[in-house]
C-alpha cells in the first residue's frame, strides 16, 4: 500500500444530514422553486432533531442560494430558482477556496462565450439582434460617463448573446463568470492611461462580434469572441496565463 495513510473517520454532523435530504428534494424537483418548506417546528418533528440543528441546516441552504427566508412570511423558507446571482456567488467562493487564478476564469469565459457566439450566429432571432444592437449603442453613449456604467452596458450585450445561444446552461454560467470579474473590468478601465480609448476599443470588439452573429457566421463569431476576450484581459495575466490564451485563440502557434 506504500505510504498512503488515512485519518480517523468523523461522524457526520446531524445538521448536514438535514441539509442533504432537503437539498436532494430540491434538486430532484420534489420541492419546486416558489414552494415553501415546512415550518421549523414541523421540520423538527420530521427530522427528530432540535431547533438549533434545523436553524443551522437552513442557514447552510440559504448560503447556497437554495432557499430564502422572508421575515413575517407565512410558512417556512421559500425554495429559490437557481440563478446567475447564486451561481456567481458559488464561483466567487470557489475562487477563494480553491485559489482559482484570473487566467483560469478568463479561459473558462473564453470557452463559454465563444461557444455561445457560435450558437447565436446560427440561432439568433431578430428581437435578440435588436437587444445586442441596443446594448452596443448604449456602450457608445456611456463612454463619457465612466467605466461602471459602460461595463454594465457591455455585460448587457453579452447577456443578449448568451440568450441568443438558446442554451440555458451557457447563459447561467456565462453571466455568473462575467459578473464575478466585473470589478476587474472596472479596475482595468480606471487605471488605464486612456480609459476613453480602452472603452472605444471594447465597443469595436463587440461590434465585430455582433457583425459575425448578424451575418450568420458561427466560425467567425466564435473566433472573434475568443480573440476579443483574450485581448481585453491580456495585460492582467502572467506568462503562464498568456500561454493558455495562445492555446485557446491559436495565436503564436
Amino acid at each position: 500500500m506504500g505510504d498512503i495513510t488515512f485519518s480517523p473517520a468523523v461522524p457526520t454532523l446531524t445538521y448536514q444530514r438535514v441539509v442533504e435530504q432537503i437539498e436532494q428534494a430540491i434538486l430532484s424537483g420534489s420541492i419546486k422553486p416558489g414552494q415553501h418548506l415546512p415550518s421549523e417546528r414541523d421540520l423538527m418533528v420530521q427530522f427528530s432533531v432540535s431547533r438549533p440543528t434545523i436553524r443551522e441546516a437552513l442557514r447552510v441552504l440559504q448560503s447556497q442560494g437554495l432557499i430564502a427566508s422572508k421575515p413575517g412570511g407565512r410558512g417556512g423558507p421559500q425554495v429559490q430558482a437557481l440563478s446567475p446571482d447564486s451561481l456567481g456567488r458559488s464561483f466567487t467562493n470557489l475562487a477563494r477556496i480553491a485559489s482559482l487564478s484570473l487566467s483560469e476564469l478568463v479561459q473558462f469565459r473564453i470557452v463559454l462565450e465563444s461557444s455561445a457566439c457560435q450558437l447565436a450566429a446560427a440561432l439568433r432571432t431578430e428581437e435578440q439582434l435588436e437587444k445586442m444592437r441596443d446594448a452596443v449603442v448604449r456602450m457608445e453613449a456611456e463612454v463619457a460617463h465612466g467605466s461602471d456604467s459602460f461595463n454594465r452596458a457591455d455585460l448587457d450585450f453579452h447577456a443578449a448573446v448568451w440568450d441568443a445561444s438558446h442554451n440555458a446552461l451557457l447563459r447561467i454560467c456565462g453571466e455568473a463568470v462575467a459578473g464575478s470579474i466585473l470589478k476587474l473590468m472596472n479596475d482595468r478601465m480606471d487605471r488605464s492611461a486612456d480609459s476613453t480609448t480602452a472603452m472605444q476599443e471594447s465597443v469595436e470588439r463587440d461590434r465585430a462580434i455582433l457583425h459575425a452573429i448578424e451575418t450568420g457566421n458561427p466560425a467567425a463569431a466564435g473566433s472573434t469572441a475568443r480573440n476579443a476576450i483574450a485581448a481585453y484581459f491580456a495585460d492582467y495575466l502572467d506568462a503562464d496565463g498568456a500561454v493558455g490564451l495562445q492555446a485557446l485563440t491559436g495565436e503564436g502557434s
